[in-house]
Protein backbone atom coordinates (compact mmCIF):
# COMPACT_ATOMS: atom_id res chain seq x y z
CA UNK A 1 0.00 0.00 0.00
CA UNK A 2 0.99 3.41 -0.72
CA UNK A 3 2.07 6.16 2.47
CA UNK A 4 -1.67 7.47 1.44
CA UNK A 5 -3.36 3.83 1.34
CA UNK A 6 -2.03 2.12 4.90
CA UNK A 7 -3.10 -1.42 4.64
CA UNK A 8 -5.61 -2.61 5.14
CA UNK A 9 -7.38 -0.83 2.44
CA UNK A 10 -10.39 0.02 3.64
CA UNK A 11 -13.34 -0.52 0.64
CA UNK A 12 -16.30 1.00 0.51
CA UNK A 13 -18.79 -1.68 -0.23
CA UNK A 14 -21.20 -0.68 -2.87
CA UNK A 15 -20.30 2.57 -1.46
CA UNK A 16 -21.55 3.53 2.74
CA UNK A 17 -24.23 1.23 2.41
CA UNK A 18 -24.56 1.29 6.09
CA UNK A 19 -25.34 5.00 5.76
CA UNK A 20 -27.36 4.87 2.47
CA UNK A 21 -29.09 2.50 0.23
CA UNK A 22 -26.17 0.78 -1.51
CA UNK A 23 -24.71 1.60 -4.85
CA UNK A 24 -26.89 5.17 -5.36
CA UNK A 25 -24.50 8.33 -5.64
CA UNK A 26 -24.95 9.33 -2.11
CA UNK A 27 -23.55 5.80 -1.21
CA UNK A 28 -20.46 6.24 -3.13
CA UNK A 29 -19.82 10.30 -1.96
CA UNK A 30 -20.02 9.68 1.30
CA UNK A 31 -18.35 6.54 1.51
CA UNK A 32 -15.44 8.92 0.33
CA UNK A 33 -16.24 11.63 2.96
CA UNK A 34 -15.97 9.20 5.36
CA UNK A 35 -12.22 8.29 4.28
CA UNK A 36 -12.74 4.91 2.78
CA UNK A 37 -10.02 4.16 -0.15
CA UNK A 38 -12.25 2.70 -2.84
CA UNK A 39 -15.72 2.01 -3.38
CA UNK A 40 -16.85 -1.23 -4.63
CA UNK A 41 -19.49 -1.14 -7.42
CA UNK A 42 -20.97 -4.63 -8.87
CA UNK A 43 -21.61 -4.48 -12.55
CA UNK A 44 -24.43 -6.56 -14.78
CA UNK A 45 -25.64 -5.53 -17.87
CA UNK A 46 -28.87 -4.04 -20.04
CA UNK A 47 -30.60 -5.23 -23.21
CA UNK A 48 -28.52 -3.01 -25.14
CA UNK A 49 -25.42 -3.28 -22.98
CA UNK A 50 -25.26 -1.30 -20.58
CA UNK A 51 -23.25 -1.98 -17.12
CA UNK A 52 -25.20 -0.99 -14.49
CA UNK A 53 -24.52 -1.16 -11.07
CA UNK A 54 -27.02 -3.61 -8.88
CA UNK A 55 -25.54 -5.95 -6.68
CA UNK A 56 -27.67 -8.27 -8.66
CA UNK A 57 -29.24 -8.43 -11.77
CA UNK A 58 -32.76 -8.96 -10.24
CA UNK A 59 -33.73 -6.11 -9.08
CA UNK A 60 -37.09 -6.24 -7.22
CA UNK A 61 -35.46 -5.68 -3.69
CA UNK A 62 -33.34 -2.58 -4.79
CA UNK A 63 -35.44 -0.93 -6.67
CA UNK A 64 -39.09 0.63 -6.84
CA UNK A 65 -39.76 -1.66 -10.35
CA UNK A 66 -42.49 -4.05 -8.61
CA UNK A 67 -44.54 -0.71 -7.86
CA UNK A 68 -44.27 0.50 -11.56
CA UNK A 69 -47.26 -0.99 -13.45
CA UNK A 70 -45.51 -0.61 -17.37
CA UNK A 71 -42.98 -2.99 -16.27
CA UNK A 72 -45.58 -5.69 -14.62
CA UNK A 73 -45.08 -7.98 -17.48
CA UNK A 74 -41.41 -7.96 -16.95
CA UNK A 75 -41.51 -10.07 -14.13
CA UNK A 76 -40.53 -13.57 -14.72
CA UNK A 77 -38.77 -16.22 -13.09
CA UNK A 78 -35.19 -17.21 -14.35
CA UNK A 79 -32.33 -19.77 -13.36
CA UNK A 80 -29.02 -17.81 -12.34
CA UNK A 81 -25.89 -19.59 -12.00
CA UNK A 82 -27.83 -22.58 -10.36
CA UNK A 83 -30.80 -20.10 -8.39
CA UNK A 84 -33.93 -20.37 -9.51
CA UNK A 85 -35.13 -16.52 -8.92
CA UNK A 86 -38.15 -14.64 -9.55
CA UNK A 87 -38.57 -11.16 -10.46
CA UNK A 88 -37.22 -8.27 -12.59
CA UNK A 89 -33.80 -8.62 -14.27
CA UNK A 90 -31.35 -5.80 -15.66
CA UNK A 91 -31.44 -7.56 -18.88
CA UNK A 92 -34.79 -7.31 -19.41
CA UNK A 93 -34.63 -4.05 -19.80
CA UNK A 94 -32.65 -0.66 -21.83
CA UNK A 95 -30.77 1.66 -20.14
CA UNK A 96 -33.26 4.29 -20.57
CA UNK A 97 -36.07 2.31 -18.80
CA UNK A 98 -33.76 1.35 -15.86
CA UNK A 99 -32.81 4.81 -15.77
CA UNK A 100 -36.63 5.47 -14.83
CA UNK A 101 -36.20 3.73 -11.79
CA UNK A 102 -35.12 4.83 -7.92
CA UNK A 103 -33.46 2.65 -5.82
CA UNK A 104 -34.34 1.28 -1.90
CA UNK A 105 -32.83 -0.09 0.77
CA UNK A 106 -32.02 -3.84 0.38
CA UNK A 107 -32.04 -4.54 4.15
CA UNK A 108 -34.84 -2.03 5.63
CA UNK A 109 -35.52 -4.12 8.96
CA UNK A 110 -31.96 -4.17 9.59
CA UNK A 111 -31.51 -0.36 8.74
CA UNK A 112 -34.39 1.57 9.31
CA UNK A 113 -33.38 5.15 8.81
CA UNK A 114 -31.85 4.44 5.25
CA UNK A 115 -35.48 4.13 3.79
CA UNK A 116 -35.71 7.60 4.43
CA UNK A 117 -33.48 7.89 1.14
CA UNK A 118 -35.80 5.57 -0.56
CA UNK A 119 -37.46 6.14 -4.37
CA UNK A 120 -34.86 9.68 -4.00
CA UNK A 121 -31.95 8.36 -6.17
CA UNK A 122 -31.88 6.61 -9.79
CA UNK A 123 -29.76 3.61 -10.76
CA UNK A 124 -26.59 4.62 -12.12
CA UNK A 125 -24.26 3.09 -14.78
CA UNK A 126 -20.05 1.76 -14.01
CA UNK A 127 -19.37 5.11 -15.71
CA UNK A 128 -21.41 7.53 -13.54
CA UNK A 129 -19.25 5.81 -10.41
CA UNK A 130 -16.21 6.23 -11.78
CA UNK A 131 -17.21 9.77 -12.65
CA UNK A 132 -17.59 10.44 -8.75
CA UNK A 133 -14.13 8.28 -8.20
CA UNK A 134 -12.58 10.97 -10.45
CA UNK A 135 -14.57 13.96 -8.66
CA UNK A 136 -13.76 12.93 -5.36
CA UNK A 137 -10.08 12.11 -6.16
CA UNK A 138 -9.62 15.75 -7.19
CA UNK A 139 -11.16 17.15 -4.31
CA UNK A 140 -9.36 14.84 -1.65
CA UNK A 141 -5.95 15.78 -3.54
CA UNK A 142 -5.39 11.72 -3.63
CA UNK A 143 -5.88 8.89 -6.09
CA UNK A 144 -9.22 7.37 -4.76
CA UNK A 145 -9.52 3.78 -6.12
CA UNK A 146 -12.45 1.65 -7.18
CA UNK A 147 -12.89 -2.37 -7.11
CA UNK A 148 -15.32 -3.34 -9.61
CA UNK A 149 -16.76 -6.77 -9.61
CA UNK A 150 -18.20 -8.73 -12.08
CA UNK A 151 -21.24 -10.41 -11.41
CA UNK A 152 -22.88 -13.40 -13.24
CA UNK A 153 -20.19 -13.48 -16.17
CA UNK A 154 -21.02 -17.20 -17.59
CA UNK A 155 -24.53 -16.22 -17.38
CA UNK A 156 -24.22 -12.88 -19.31
CA UNK A 157 -21.78 -14.35 -21.93
CA UNK A 158 -24.96 -17.12 -22.79
CA UNK A 159 -27.06 -14.27 -23.22
CA UNK A 160 -24.82 -12.44 -25.87
CA UNK A 161 -23.92 -10.24 -23.26
CA UNK A 162 -19.87 -10.34 -22.39
CA UNK A 163 -19.29 -8.38 -19.44
CA UNK A 164 -15.71 -8.33 -20.05
CA UNK A 165 -15.83 -6.85 -23.10
CA UNK A 166 -18.10 -4.23 -22.22
CA UNK A 167 -15.51 -3.41 -19.47
CA UNK A 168 -12.83 -3.04 -21.39
CA UNK A 169 -14.70 -0.87 -23.57
CA UNK A 170 -16.11 1.34 -20.73
CA UNK A 171 -12.71 1.33 -19.38
CA UNK A 172 -11.39 2.64 -22.52
CA UNK A 173 -14.34 5.18 -22.79
CA UNK A 174 -13.96 6.98 -19.58
CA UNK A 175 -10.05 7.05 -19.39
CA UNK A 176 -9.75 4.30 -16.80
CA UNK A 177 -7.77 1.93 -19.25
CA UNK A 178 -4.40 2.85 -18.35
CA UNK A 179 -4.59 3.38 -14.05
CA UNK A 180 -3.07 0.59 -12.77
CA UNK A 181 -3.02 1.99 -9.43
CA UNK A 182 -6.13 2.74 -9.13
CA UNK A 183 -8.32 -0.03 -10.69
CA UNK A 184 -8.91 -3.56 -9.31
CA UNK A 185 -10.97 -5.60 -10.39
CA UNK A 186 -12.44 -8.65 -9.36
CA UNK A 187 -14.92 -11.93 -10.56
CA UNK A 188 -16.11 -15.24 -8.47
CA UNK A 189 -15.17 -16.76 -12.10
CA UNK A 190 -11.60 -17.55 -12.95
CA UNK A 191 -12.34 -17.19 -16.86
CA UNK A 192 -13.39 -13.66 -17.00
CA UNK A 193 -10.15 -12.43 -15.07
CA UNK A 194 -8.59 -15.37 -16.85
CA UNK A 195 -9.60 -13.38 -20.41
CA UNK A 196 -8.96 -9.85 -18.38
CA UNK A 197 -5.50 -11.27 -18.18
CA UNK A 198 -5.64 -12.11 -21.83
CA UNK A 199 -6.69 -8.73 -23.00
CA UNK A 200 -3.91 -7.08 -21.20
CA UNK A 201 -5.81 -5.15 -19.00
CA UNK A 202 -3.95 -2.71 -16.73
CA UNK A 203 -5.53 -3.58 -12.98
CA UNK A 204 -5.15 -5.29 -10.19
CA UNK A 205 -7.03 -8.95 -10.62
CA UNK A 206 -8.51 -10.44 -7.38
CA UNK A 207 -10.80 -14.07 -7.65
CA UNK A 208 -13.53 -14.04 -5.30
CA UNK A 209 -14.21 -17.55 -3.45
CA UNK A 210 -17.42 -18.26 -1.77
CA UNK A 211 -17.27 -20.18 1.20
CA UNK A 212 -19.13 -23.11 -0.35
CA UNK A 213 -19.77 -24.41 -3.79
CA UNK A 214 -18.32 -23.92 -7.31
CA UNK A 215 -17.82 -21.14 -9.92
CA UNK A 216 -20.50 -20.91 -12.02
CA UNK A 217 -18.04 -21.25 -15.11
CA UNK A 218 -16.44 -24.33 -13.25
CA UNK A 219 -19.94 -25.96 -13.52
CA UNK A 220 -20.95 -25.09 -16.78
CA UNK A 221 -17.38 -26.94 -17.92
CA UNK A 222 -18.21 -30.39 -16.29
CA UNK A 223 -21.91 -30.05 -17.61
CA UNK A 224 -20.17 -29.61 -21.40
CA UNK A 225 -17.57 -32.38 -20.39
CA UNK A 226 -18.96 -34.49 -17.68
CA UNK A 227 -15.01 -36.14 -17.46
CA UNK A 228 -14.43 -32.87 -16.04
CA UNK A 229 -14.48 -32.26 -12.13
CA UNK A 230 -15.94 -28.82 -11.23
CA UNK A 231 -13.45 -27.54 -8.88
CA UNK A 232 -14.78 -25.96 -5.54
CA UNK A 233 -14.06 -22.52 -3.80
CA UNK A 234 -12.59 -24.70 -1.32
CA UNK A 235 -10.50 -26.10 -3.48
CA UNK A 236 -9.57 -22.59 -4.96
CA UNK A 237 -8.09 -21.73 -1.21
CA UNK A 238 -6.61 -25.02 -1.12
CA UNK A 239 -2.48 -24.90 -1.44
CA UNK A 240 -2.99 -26.16 -4.92
CA UNK A 241 -5.68 -23.39 -6.14
CA UNK A 242 -3.47 -20.98 -4.31
CA UNK A 243 -0.39 -22.18 -6.58
CA UNK A 244 -2.91 -22.26 -9.74
CA UNK A 245 -4.12 -18.60 -8.94
CA UNK A 246 -0.83 -16.98 -8.00
CA UNK A 247 -0.44 -17.49 -12.08
CA UNK A 248 -3.25 -15.63 -13.14
CA UNK A 249 -4.36 -12.90 -10.61
CA UNK A 250 -2.99 -10.43 -8.11
CA UNK A 251 -4.92 -11.31 -5.21
CA UNK A 252 -8.28 -13.09 -3.40
CA UNK A 253 -10.82 -12.19 -1.87
CA UNK A 254 -12.49 -14.58 0.63
CA UNK A 255 -15.83 -14.13 3.51
CA UNK A 256 -14.86 -12.49 6.64
CA UNK A 257 -15.80 -17.06 7.61
CA UNK A 258 -12.60 -18.14 5.94
CA UNK A 259 -10.20 -15.56 8.24
CA UNK A 260 -12.02 -16.25 11.73
CA UNK A 261 -11.00 -20.20 13.09
CA UNK A 262 -13.81 -21.11 14.90
CA UNK A 263 -14.43 -23.60 17.86
CA UNK A 264 -17.41 -26.22 17.66
CA UNK A 265 -19.74 -23.86 19.12
CA UNK A 266 -18.93 -21.54 16.28
CA UNK A 267 -17.28 -19.23 18.02
CA UNK A 268 -14.23 -16.91 17.23
CA UNK A 269 -11.34 -18.22 18.63
CA UNK A 270 -8.42 -16.66 16.11
CA UNK A 271 -7.80 -16.50 12.56
CA UNK A 272 -6.64 -18.79 10.01
CA UNK A 273 -3.40 -19.61 8.36
CA UNK A 274 -4.74 -18.50 4.81
CA UNK A 275 -3.56 -15.12 4.31
CA UNK A 276 -0.29 -16.15 5.44
CA UNK A 277 -0.79 -19.30 2.74
CA UNK A 278 -1.80 -16.96 0.20
CA UNK A 279 1.05 -14.18 1.01
CA UNK A 280 3.67 -17.19 0.72
CA UNK A 281 2.54 -17.09 -2.78
CA UNK A 282 2.63 -13.28 -3.67
CA UNK A 283 -1.59 -12.80 -3.33
CA UNK A 284 -2.90 -10.14 -1.94
CA UNK A 285 -5.83 -11.36 0.41
CA UNK A 286 -9.23 -8.48 0.87
CA UNK A 287 -11.84 -9.94 2.76
CA UNK A 288 -16.20 -9.48 2.86
CA UNK A 289 -17.87 -8.22 4.62
CA UNK A 290 -17.02 -6.38 7.88
CA UNK A 291 -20.61 -4.96 9.34
CA UNK A 292 -20.81 -3.71 13.06
CA UNK A 293 -24.97 -5.00 13.79
CA UNK A 294 -25.50 -7.88 15.84
CA UNK A 295 -27.02 -10.01 12.67
CA UNK A 296 -23.79 -10.09 11.12
CA UNK A 297 -21.03 -10.40 14.00
CA UNK A 298 -19.52 -13.71 14.89
CA UNK A 299 -21.16 -15.03 18.37
CA UNK A 300 -18.51 -14.34 20.42
CA UNK A 301 -19.03 -10.53 19.49
CA UNK A 302 -22.99 -10.27 19.31
CA UNK A 303 -24.59 -8.28 22.47
CA UNK A 304 -27.93 -9.25 22.20
CA UNK A 305 -30.56 -11.09 20.38
CA UNK A 306 -31.53 -7.76 18.43
CA UNK A 307 -30.24 -8.33 14.96
CA UNK A 308 -29.87 -4.53 14.18
CA UNK A 309 -28.31 -3.62 16.82
CA UNK A 310 -24.45 -2.73 17.17
CA UNK A 311 -22.55 -5.60 18.74
CA UNK A 312 -18.74 -5.71 19.45
CA UNK A 313 -17.94 -4.50 16.32
CA UNK A 314 -14.06 -3.29 17.67
CA UNK A 315 -13.81 -7.05 19.22
CA UNK A 316 -14.41 -8.54 15.26
CA UNK A 317 -12.56 -6.12 12.92
CA UNK A 318 -9.71 -6.17 15.35
CA UNK A 319 -9.46 -10.03 15.32
CA UNK A 320 -9.98 -9.74 11.50
CA UNK A 321 -6.86 -7.17 10.93
CA UNK A 322 -4.79 -9.18 13.01
CA UNK A 323 -4.75 -11.80 10.54
CA UNK A 324 -2.81 -9.26 8.01
CA UNK A 325 -5.54 -8.40 5.29
CA UNK A 326 -4.19 -6.13 2.42
CA UNK A 327 -8.52 -5.18 1.99
CA UNK A 328 -11.55 -5.06 4.01
CA UNK A 329 -15.10 -4.60 2.23
CA UNK A 330 -17.14 -2.62 4.65
CA UNK A 331 -20.52 -0.81 5.06
CA UNK A 332 -19.65 1.67 7.97
CA UNK A 333 -15.62 3.42 6.24
CA UNK A 334 -15.31 5.56 9.20
CA UNK A 335 -15.69 2.96 11.64
CA UNK A 336 -13.30 0.40 9.58
CA UNK A 337 -11.10 3.06 9.08
CA UNK A 338 -10.97 3.95 13.50
CA UNK A 339 -10.58 0.03 13.63
CA UNK A 340 -6.97 0.65 11.31
CA UNK A 341 -5.90 3.53 13.32
CA UNK A 342 -6.20 1.56 16.86
CA UNK A 343 -4.64 -1.39 15.02
CA UNK A 344 -1.23 -2.54 17.35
Amino acid sequence: MTASSPAPLVIGHRGASGYRPEHTASAYRLAFELGADAVEPDIVATSDGVLVVRHENEISTTTDVADRPEFAARRTTKTVDGVRLTGWFTEDFTWAELATLRCRERLPKIRPSNVAHDNTEPILRLRDVLAIVDERSVAQIRPLRVVVEIKHDHYFRQLGLDLVELLLAELQATGWADRPEQLIIEAFELGALSRLREAGVRARLVFLAERIGSPADEVAAHEANHGYKARSYAWFRSNEGLDLLATVVDGISVAKWNIIRLNALGRATGTSDLVQRAHDRGLLVYTWTLRPENRFLNLRFQTSVHGAEWGDWRGEFALVLASGVDGIFVDHPDIALAARKERP
